[in-house]
């Protein structure tokens, strides 16, 4: 396989301004099953119909065994496509549609006829030359796809998700008929995918892609055991992802302890993700554990259990949610309306407090009493001091119509969890009943309204998404005061295993220093 046959320099692709492919460098060598594996809108089936001659680069070259040919139509290339969907013309049998190509060059009967016997047992459906297409299932269809686009002796095989619309079962046939066909017919595959386990199972060689880019390269091992970053690492197979930091080689640190590891290379204290496979990870008795956690869940998959185990508990912030009726204040005209609420502000943002943020933090608005068109509030008064106190503020209309609130400066504790390195801090806060009904996306509302917040402590610029549990209806919210809690998610480790836990137990969990990958922090 040391033959290259494909070579992509360059390719830049775009549709409607969007990059799709971006400087994209790649080669295929002779008698290799490559798989081009990525999520939705990844650029692999653009760098597939590029090869194929269905896509022309913006920019870039596509060179066939060092000829330049991408400017060459596709029927002028050397190589077939297998599509997902099979393509079968309904109206021909089987020999038909596998001879089809075959008629289009002219070749003569006793060749045809030859040719399709042999195609028909590569593919283990011998006999079938007479059926049409609508008496096969859809594995045999797929296997007469295949087998009309190699009776043609290409040297490329193009395959564009094949398997997609089979069931499991016959995919995994599928894919062990693919791995046969290319052994014996000797010739190149270039193979799109999504689904990690077919590549997997059947690639000499993964281009892992994402938004454009190439993420890595290399053997199924070397991509499963080795990944370059976390997304190569989230999206073959499952992972174990881990917020960490590279003291030095062979040592880094996670979850506010340092862990012994095989890595080098990586700098001093610099910021870095490690990914441990649920496989490598033993859960053994408390004190045996390099670790400790509960078991959360336990789910039997078939030939081992899939076990959630969180060894750092979220961090959470419960506030309160004061509940009022609407305070309107109307004009004495009765043309215009102004309403407001209360807030609360900590006393380290109250430098940084300008009129928008008020209005915005207070829900000031005003608007005509007989059109409902809002009114923008022309005026604010307020004097506020960096330190704990209640502040009037008045929200004023050009016409003069105001409305006096209450701003209350407090020092607002957060909650530090040094453990999982995170910080959350949230108020409480004044809402009207009609806020809340009216709320077109209330968990996030509530964030904004709460002023809720989570962040690394050693990056107070690095935020942690939060969620938000109540136990109100919206739809039936009256007056009153409702606690809110805002949480991040704790950390949490998926083993497979074929010991079983019970949910709620207390375990240990081991693992050794190779199974420690560390991976380069890159931002998608």
């Amino acid at each position: 396989m040391s033959n290259r046959l494909i070579d992509l320099i360059g390719i830049n692709k775009s549709f409607d301004n969007t990059m799709v492919l971006d400087d994209l460098n790649l080669y295929i060598r002779e008698n290799e099953f490559l798989t081009l594996l990525g999520p939705s809108g990844c650029g692999k089936t653009t760098t597939l119909r590029i090869i194929g001659g269905f896509e022309t680069p913006d920019s870039g070259k596509v060179l066939f065994s060092g000829e330049d040919i991408t400017s060459l139509p596709p029927n002028k290339r050397q190589l077939n496509t297998v599509f997902q969907k099979y393509a079968l013309f309904p109206h021909m049998n089987i020999a038909e549609n596998i001879a089809f190509g075959l008629k289009i060059k002219n070749k003569s009967k006793s060749y045809i006829d030859d040719k399709i016997k042999y195609a028909l047992k590569l593919v283990n459906l011998d006999g079938y030359e007479k059926r049409m297409p609508n008496q096969l299932s859809g594995g045999q269809q797929q296997r007469i796809a295949i087998a009309r686009a190699i009776v043609n002796e290409p040297k490329l095989l193009l395959l564009d998700e094949p398997l997609g619309a089979l069931d499991l079962k016959l995919r995994q046939d599928m894919q062990y008929e693919l791995i046969r066909l290319k052994n014996e017919l000797g010739i190149t595959f270039i193979y799109v995918t999504h689904d990690q386990e077919e590549a997997l199972t059947m690639s000499d060689t993964i281009v892992v892609m994402n938004q454009g880019y190439i993420q890595q390269i290399g053997t199924p091992e070397s991509i499963y055991n080795e990944p370059e970053n976390a997304f190569v690492a989230d999206f073959i197979g499952d992972s174990n992802i881990i917020d960490s930091v590279m003291i030095r080689d062979k040592l880094v640190s996670f979850l506010g302890k340092k862990w012994d590891c095989v890595d080098t290379g990586f700098g001093e204290n610099k910021p870095v993700d490690v990914v441990i496979r649920p496989e490598d990870i033993d859960i053994v008795d408390v004190k045996d554990g390099k670790m400790t956690g509960e078991v959360l869940s336990v789910l039997f998959k078939g030939v081992h259990y899939e076990i959630m185990v969180e060894t750092v508990p979220g961090t959470s912030v419960t506030v309160n949610m004061r509940v009022i009726r609407n305070h309107d204040v109307t004009s004495e005209d009765g043309s215009e309306k102004i309403s407001a609420n209360n807030f609360y502000v900590d006393v380290e943002d109250v430098e940084n407090l300008d009129d928008k943020e008020i209005v915005a933090l207070s829900n000031a608005q005003a608007w005509e009493t007989e059109t409902d068109e809002y009114i923008s509030i022309a005026n604010i008064e307020y004097e506020l001091e960096a330190k704990e106190g209640q502040y009037p503020v008045t929200f004023s209309t050009s016409n003069g119509t105001s409305i006096e609130r209450t701003i209350f400066v407090v020092n607002q504790p957060f909650v530090k969890n040094e453990k999982a390195n995170e910080g959350v801090m949230a108020f409480n806060f004044f809402k009207t009943v009609d806020e809340i009904t009216e709320s077109q996306a209330l968990d996030t509302d509530l964030k904004t309204w709460a002023n809720a917040q989570g962040w690394k402590l050693t990056d107070e610029d690095q935020s942690v998404d939060i969620s938000v549990d109540y136990d109100f209806d919206p739809e039936e919210v009256t007056e009153g005061v409702y606690e809110i809690t805002f949480s991040t998610t704790g950390r949490e480790f998926k083993i497979h295993t074929t010991d079983y836990s019970e949910e709620g137990q207390e375990v240990g969990l081991t693992f050794f220093p190779e199974d420690i990958h560390v991976m380069p922090k890159v931002v998608f």
